[in-house]
């Protein structure tokens, strides 16, 4: 008998066809639809980075090893290669079958350089030599140096030189500037792609010799390199070596755009076997670039208005906000629907409030112009005691992390690096304010980054609090991991590695023996991902008793739902939309009294077991009410849900006849909209007067 799991991998390329479906989509603006397809290239690029890049290392060392599908790793490399290159097909179809005529019909037509107009083709020409020549650095690849010289994920092209005087041939590349926008816009209507461009004019660099022939390449480079951790002596050091192997790293992938005796020299060259060679003919390579195009200026009617983010009716913009958690304990905010600014808000009011003494914040992937960040740095300049847990282990985040940690370090900031071991995922800021001779403890508890940018389309949730047993909680979370003691004696907040897991299954047990006997017994949650066998197998056993379980799973899922004995009672969903689905929320029905968490983990093993994490329950009557409401919102959405079958696949959910459109991401935009008016003309119909002062 088969095991009864999902592969990781083939789970996670179930999702990232999800996303190209929404490319697919007709009905949808024509720039969003390029918005997918774009994000579908990002996503395999990471994949192919980290994933791939694993499997590879681990199949050099040890081969035999089973995942808990029972593939060996020779077996998974072969199922994932000919899923990737069937989904490779679907997005050369869409580009060129779909979203190009669809493009032209809205006047931005993919232009070939020869059909150009001579006008047109003189401003390129002009461009190119202002713009874009000065950046262009001719590189000689050999054998021995294309380690080296050539950069991971950055679009090349590859050139045949010929020096008809010596009848010498070499292979030259040219790496595409990354200042330069990958599509640019022409005269008249439609945009060119940056590689054709440097194709047709880059001939001036070489003067006296001939191209013979080029073609368009990328190459990507394992990423799954761990820091020694034991023998750094620092580990800064130590990351900035991790980060500049990556750039020398055995190569994973390597993408072409040509099938011709230029490719295959080059693949010599790079001494690659021909499994890890995709060729695309019928779509740019580097498909994330095409952002650019998504975003272009000026086309705003042809993609979907973001989220602007309503203001919570919570917050009297006039009023502080640690007078307004005084008076009201708990606030939840649920970005994007409603905005950010209260959150950065937080943490400004803090560096400049003379009453406060102490800020601690974990810090994981933050904007590149931090407002957060620019707070601690102003408050620990201020003379307030900051400690900053600025977490470098956080994947192609870590020289933009060691830059903003140095920064802290200079302006007085108590800084660490994360904890030895284990990454730090866990969101928490705690603020100590000292009011009227007595120390009181504000905290924030998040399911996403600390990242103003990020919070714009990530769905996440805050909560905000002055209750003392979480400020109690949050001190011991800091002492234990600047203090390096353990993570124990907490009265509320529940951390990981050492609490979650065993938290979540004795919380899912309660369920299944509240269903042994008879009772009504629901578990509902919302997560990215779900991959521990030990969380999936006590689902199972709840399932089995009789626990009617909801999933809302936006990645990937290695529980089988459906037809298995053990899964008849779960129900696994997945939202793809505008917005992406981060936020955790679980809910244990417990005969009515509703156990609410939110948390910054998923139910993965890395998470559980090798990360610091926070889940944090929620026990005020309406945050519970609102949180609820949203994962049953999950359950009722027929637009933009996939069901997941058993073999891991995706069925788009279909409104059924005389059902009504219901969509999640539109549904709670409305609500926070309706509640923010409501607020507003509540606020606007009170009269407030000016009193005298005694």
């Amino acid at each position: 008998m088969k095991p009864p799991y999902i592969n990781r991998e083939l789970s996670w390329l179930e999702f990232n066809q999800r996303v190209l479906n929404e490319a697919l989509r007709p009905d949808l603006p024509i720039l969003d639809r390029v918005k997918f397809l774009a994000i579908t290239g990002s996503n395999l690029d990471e994949f192919f980075q980290v994933r791939i890049g694993g499997l590879h290392t681990l199949h050099a060392s040890a081969p035999t090893v089973l995942d808990i599908s029972g593939r060996d790793v020779g077996e998974q490399l072969d199922a994932i290669e000919k899923r990737v290159r069937r989904f490779k097909k679907d997005q050369e179809r869409l580009f060129q079958k779909e979203l190009l005529p669809a493009l032209e019909k809205e006047g931005l037509p993919l232009h070939s350089i020869a059909d150009l107009e001579p006008q047109q083709l003189e401003n390129l020409a002009h461009y190119y030599e202002t713009s874009i020549e000065p950046l262009l650095s001719p590189l000689l690849i050999t054998p021995e140096n294309s380690r080296q010289i050539i950069p991971s994920l950055n679009v090349c092209l590859a050139l045949s030189v010929l020096d008809p005087i010596k009848a010498d041939e070499r292979i030259v590349i040219l790496p595409l500037p990354s200042a330069v926008s990958r599509t640019s816009l022409v005269n008249e209507g439609g945009f060119v792609l940056l590689e054709d461009l440097i194709a047709h004019f880059c001939a001036s660099l070489f003067p006296g010799e001939e191209i013979t022939a080029h073609t368009t390449f990328r190459l990507t480079r394992n990423t799954d390199i761990p820091a020694n951790e034991d023998e750094a002596h620092d580990f800064a050091e130590e990351i900035h070596h991790v980060v500049t192997a990556r750039g020398q790293s055995f190569p994973v992938r390597l993408q072409t755009s040509q099938d011709n005796e230029l490719t295959h020299k080059l693949i010599k060259v790079l001494d690659l076997d021909l499994h890890k060679v995709f060729l695309t003919k019928y779509a740019p390579l580097a498909l994330a670039d095409l952002f650019s195009l998504a975003m272009a200026d000026g086309f705003n009617h042809l993609r979907t208005a973001p989220i602007s983010g309503a203001e919570s009716p919570e917050i009297d913009p006039t009023r502080s906000i640690f007078d307004i958690l005084d008076q009201e304990k708990d606030l939840i905010l649920v970005h994007p629907y409603q905005t950010y600014r209260p959150v950065v808000r937080f943490i400004e009011e803090a560096a400049r409030d003379p009453h406060v003494l102490a800020i601690k914040q974990t810090l994981y992937r933050t904007a590149n112009n931090s407002q957060i960040v620019d707070a601690l740095i102003h408050a620990a300049k201020s003379g307030k005691q900051v400690t900053a847990l600025v977490e470098l282990k956080a994947r192609f985040d870590e020289a933009h992390n060691l830059d903003r940690a140095e920064e802290l370090r200079r302006a007085g900031a108590q800084v660490l690096y994360g904890v030895k071991g284990l990454k730090t995922h866990a969101k928490i800021a705690l603020v100590i304010r000292n009011e009227d001779g007595h120390l009181k403890r504000y905290v924030h508890l998040g399911t996403g980054n600390y990242n103003e940018v990020t919070a714009r389309f990530y769905t996440d949730i805050s909560y905000l609090t002055c209750r003392p047993e979480y400020g109690t909680d949050a001190s011991i979370f800091f002492n234990a991991v600047t203090g390096r003691t353990k993570l124990e004696n907490f009265r509320t907040l529940v951390p990981a590695p050492t609490q979650i897991k065993r938290t979540l299954i004795n919380l899912i047990e309660e369920e299944t023996a509240r269903a042994l006997e008879g009772e009504e017994a629901r578990i509902t949650a919302k997560m990215n991902s779900l991959q521990d066998v030990d969380m999936i197998n006590a689902l199972y056993a709840a399932s089995r008793a009789g626990v009617k379980i909801k999933l809302n799973i936006r990645g990937i899922c290695c529980l089988k739902p459906g037809e298995r004995r053990e899964a008849k009672n779960i129900e696994v969903v997945s939202i793809i939309d505008q917005q992406l689905e981060h936020m955790r929320i679980f809910h244990f029905y417990q005969g009515g009294d509703n156990a609410v968490f939110i948390s910054s983990a998923d139910w993965m093993t890395r998470n559980l077991e090798k990360r610091v994490e926070l889940m944090t329950p929620i026990v005020d009557t309406a945050s519970k009410k609102l949180l609820i409401g949203i994962l049953d919102s999950c359950f009722r959405d027929n637009q933009n849900a996939y069901l997941i079958q058993t073999d891991g696949t995706s069925k788009r959910i279909e409104r059924e006849k005389g059902e009504r459109r219901f969509r999640m991401q539109d549904h709670l935009a409305q609500l926070f909209a309706r509640k923010a008016a409501a607020a507003q003309q509540a606020r606007s119909s009170s009269l407030e007067p000016h009193l005298p002062k005694d």
